[in-house]
C-alpha cells in the first residue's frame, strides 16, 4: 500500500475526520452505547483537540457523551465490568471545561463501581463478573487512568494506591520470562486455558498494548516524588526492551501473538502495533527512555502506513488487519479471530500513536 506523504498530525486528523463524516457521534459502533470502543477512539480525538485546539473535535466527543447522559447525570452502563469505566476519561475534561454538574455525577457513578466489583482473594478486580477470579491486562487501562484522575480531581488521593496495587498484581501474576506479559490470569485455575500457574497461555498483542500504554501514562499521573514513579520507569523500559526484541525486522510491526512470529498462521496485527508505537514514543517524549528508541517508534509508524493504512477513492482513511474484541484463549483462538477495517480499537490506537509521533517530531526527537 502506497500512501502520500503526510505528517503524523495529518494522519490523526484524517482518521478522526473519516469516522466523523461516517457516523454521528452516538452511532459510532456499537451504536447508542456507553462503551470502551468509542471511548478509545474519542480519547484519541481528545488528544487531537488538545494539540490543535480545533473546536469540532471537542464538540464531537461532547455530543457522544451528551446523547447518553441526561441533565441529572443518569446513564445506562454495564455495572459488572471494568470496561465501562474507560469512557469516563471523557467526563473529566468535559467537567473541567464546562463545570456542568451532570458530568461530575456521572463520573462518580463510574468511580463507585470500584466499591462493588468482585475481587480476587489478593484484592484484584475481576475483569467482568462473567469471568470470575480473572484479571486481564486490558482492565488496567480500562479503569486505571480514570480512577487516578478522578481521585486527583475530587480529593481521593488513596485511589492512586488502589490502582498501583492492581498494576502490581498484574505484573506479579502475568509476567513471562522473556519480559512480555501473558494476557491475564485465573486465580481459580478453573478455566480451560489456564496454565498450572493460572496465567493465560499466550501473549496477546492488544492486551499487552493496553498495558504498555497505561504504564507509560501512569508515571506522569503520579505526584512528583511518588515512590512508584522510579519503579514504573524501570517497568516501562524493561517492557519496551522486550518488545523491541519481537519487533518485525522488515515492517517494524508486531504479531497478534507477539512472541510466536515463526508460526505460519500468526500475522502482523494493527492495533497492538499502534499501541506499542504509542508506548515507545510516549516514553521517549517524557524522557523515561533515551532518544535512541525513537527509531523503533518511527519504524513501526512507517510500517503501519506502508502495510496497514490505505486511502479509498474519496481519500478516506482505512486501517486494516485489526483484531476484533477478544477474550482469553489458546493460540488457535487468537490467530483465528476475525479482523476488520477501521474497528475503533485500531483507529483509536492509531490516533493516539500519531499524536505521540507528532509531539516527538515537534520536540525534535
Amino acid at each position: 500500500m502506497v500512501v502520500k506523504q503526510k505528517t503524523a498530525l495529518d494522519w490523526a486528523r484524517l482518521a478522526c475526520d473519516t469516522l466523523m463524516n461516517q457516523y454521528e457521534p452516538v452511532k459510532l459502533p456499537p451504536a447508542d452505547r456507553w462503551h470502551y470502543h468509542q471511548g478509545v477512539f474519542l480519547c484519541g480525538m481528545y488528544d487531537v483537540w488538545k494539540l490543535t485546539g480545533e473546536p469540532r473535535y471537542f464538540h464531537y466527543f461532547k455530543e457522544y457523551v451528551d446523547k447518553l447522559i441526561d441533565e441529572e447525570g443518569n446513564f445506562y452502563f454495564a455495572r459488572s465490568e471494568l470496561d465501562a469505566i474507560q469512557p469516563g476519561l471523557l467526563l473529566l475534561p468535559l467537567y473541567q471545561e464546562t463545570k456542568e454538574n451532570r458530568y461530575k455525577v456521572a463520573a462518580a457513578k463510574l468511580r463507585h463501581l470500584l466499591d462493588t466489583l468482585n475481587q480476587t482473594k489478593e484484592g484484584g478486580f475481576w475483569h467482568k463478573d462473567k469471568y470470575p477470579y480473572q484479571m486481564w491486562l486490558d482492565g488496567l487501562y480500562m479503569a486505571g487512568p480514570f480512577t487516578i484522575q478522578y481521585g486527583q480531581m475530587f480529593d481521593e488521593p488513596e485511589l492512586i494506591d488502589l490502582v498501583m496495587e492492581q498494576e502490581r498484581l498484574m505484573r506479579k501474576n502475568t509476567k513471562k520470562e522473556n519480559g512480555l506479559y501473558y494476557h491475564g490470569y485465573d486465580e481459580s485455575k478453573k478455566t480451560p486455558w489456564s496454565t498450572a500457574k493460572g496465567h493465560a497461555p499466550e501473549v496477546w498483542g492488544r492486551a499487552l498494548g493496553w498495558y504498555s500504554m497505561v504504564t507509560a501514562n501512569f508515571i506522569e499521573m503520579l505526584p512528583e516524588g511518588h515512590q512508584k514513579r522510579a519503579e514504573l520507569k524501570h517497568v516501562v523500559k524493561e517492557l519496551i526492551d522486550a518488545l523491541i526484541e519481537f519487533q518485525d525486522e522488515k515492517t517494524g510491526l508486531w504479531y497478534q501473538v507477539v512472541d510466536k512470529a515463526d508460526e505460519q498462521d500468526n500475522y502482523l496485527e494493527s492495533s497492538c502495533s499502534c499501541l506499542f508505537t504509542y508506548a515507545i514514543a510516549k516514553a521517549v517524549n517524557k524522557g523515561y527512555i533515551d532518544r535512541s528508541y525513537w527509531a523503533n517508534a518511527e519504524k513501526a509508524y512507517q510500517g503501519l502506513l506502508e502495510n496497514k493504512v490505505q486511502l479509498d477513492e474519496q481519500g478516506n482513511f482505512l486501517l486494516h488487519d485489526i483484531c476484533i474484541g477478544t477474550s482469553i484463549g489458546t493460540y488457535d483462538y487468537y490467530v483465528h479471530r476475525d479482523t476488520s477495517t477501521n474497528d475503533l480499537h485500531g483507529v483509536g490506537a492509531f490516533i493516539l500513536a500519531s499524536i505521540q509521533l507528532a509531539i516527538g517530531n515537534e520536540q525534535g526527537q
